[in-house]
């Protein structure tokens, strides 16, 4: 009953950051497009810097952006605030649920670092405060002022970063900790710089004072860094359901060939909402990182275990799988935690181990994701067996 309890709240904790995720984003592109496809006209008042008309679900809109701010302050302003406060809150708490409760599930791979639990839990939460620290300190620098190498040099802070997480944690928490980390630094990007700097810009009309533009200039960069990691941060938060990549050896290289990618499609999607027609050779650049992650996945996997040698009898195999496997995936998980067999899939006949055979192989053998942390202690030489068994035909006889 417990264990059912905590995967309900994990299930609705897990939703409602997906919900709050999807209409921050939302509202992300949805700004970087209005802002970008602003048209300037005479006619306009003076302090408009441009204005665009669109058409959805029947209605006309007129939607004008001022230079700095209007010469008055409205009765009613709308704030886009509390979708990213929610993504942050909701995920942070599913972060504890999922890694932080019971960190020596999915956190800590001893084959990485044999970490304490609470030493992995309390470097992913310092490495979080820190990451924001730095990239902050990094937009205050004189790099400010030059997009380019500002780029460059966050993003290889960035990438050493990944290749932190991937020497400490498991390769799983090391790509919910770079997921994390990204997004960190965009809730805070909103909630201690943008809306800040708009609370005084409001604050200066209030008083009669001329709003000082450099608090729109700064909100207004800090939100284009958010535009453009929002692709590879959705690949970081989804990736925990495919072990091939984050089992890989090069994981740390393929999330970072992974955020070159999605910062390409984005620049150009930005482009292209500025009403100019973008460049297509961004598409085919684009898909060069993309395709780089793949193959490191794909030829660069550690080698598996041969599948020939002497015959492995099927009880040998259903020995190990009841030892190391059946523990989870069962019709009644003995795990703690494990209410019901991870996405279904169960080992408590021969029939259901034969027909999950080339799972079996690339999970346990191949990609080496499971046992999650190997919490069972699976041995090299079960996996050896697992090999030649698949290899000779995963026969049940």
């Amino acid at each position: 009953m417990l264990s059912t309890t905590i995967e309900w709240v994990s299930l609705l904790v897990r939703w409602t950051h997906v919900i709050a995720g999807i209409c921050w984003i939302g509202s992300s592109f949805y700004f970087m497009a209005l802002d970008a496809g602003l048209k300037h006209h005479p006619r306009l008042d003076v302090g408009v810097k441009g204005e665009s008309w669109q058409v959805h679900g029947g209605g006309f809109y007129q939607m004008q952006k001022f230079t700095v701010a209007p010469d008055f302050m409205p009765d009613e302003l709308v704030w886009y605030k509390w979708e990213a406060y929610s993504t942050f809150i909701f995920g942070f708490i599913l972060l504890v649920l999922t890694y932080y409760l019971n960190p020596t599930r999915y956190l800590i791979d001893p084959n990485v670092m044999d970490l304490k639990p609470w030493d992995a839990v309390g470097i992913g939460a310092a490495s979080l405060l820190f990451g924001w620290l730095a990239y902050d300190a990094l937009c205050r620098s004189p790099l400010a002022n030059k997009p380019a190498w500002l780029a460059t040099v966050g993003f290889a802070l960035l990438i050493a970063v990944f290749y932190f997480y991937s020497q400490v944690f498991s390769g799983r928490g090391a790509f919910i900790h770079a997921g994390a980390l990204v997004g960190t630094i965009m809730v805070a990007n909103v909630a201690l710089v943008i809306i800040p700097n708009q609370h005084k810009t409001v604050a200066d009309l209030l008083a009669g004072r001329e709003p000082n533009p450099a608090y729109g200039i700064t909100g207004k960069n800090r939100s284009t860094h958010n535009n453009y990691v929002t692709l590879p941060v959705i690949f970081a938060m989804i990736s925990n359901h495919y072990a091939f990549l984050y089992s890989s050896k090069w994981n740390w290289l393929v999330l970072g060939a992974v955020f070159v990618g999605g910062f390409m499609i984005r620049h150009w999607f930005n482009i292209k909402h500025t009403g100019e027609t973008p460049d297509w050779r961004w598409w085919p650049a684009g898909a060069v990182p993309i395709a780089l992650a793949a193959a490191l996945t794909i030829y660069l996997q550690p080698a598996a275990p041969s599948s020939g040698g002497p015959q492995v009898a099927f009880g040998d195999v259903q020995h190990i799988i009841g030892e190391r496997c059946v523990v989870c995936h069962s019709a009644h998980p003995s795990f703690p935690g494990i209410a019901e067999a991870p996405k279904g899939i169960r080992f408590d006949t021969p029939k259901l181990i034969a027909a999950q055979a080339p799972l079996i192989y690339a999970q346990a053998v191949v990609g080496r994701a499971m046992p999650l942390g190997n919490v069972t202690g699976i041995t090299e030489e079960e996996r050896q067996a697992l090999a030649s068994w698949y290899g000779q035909g995963a026969s049940t006889n």
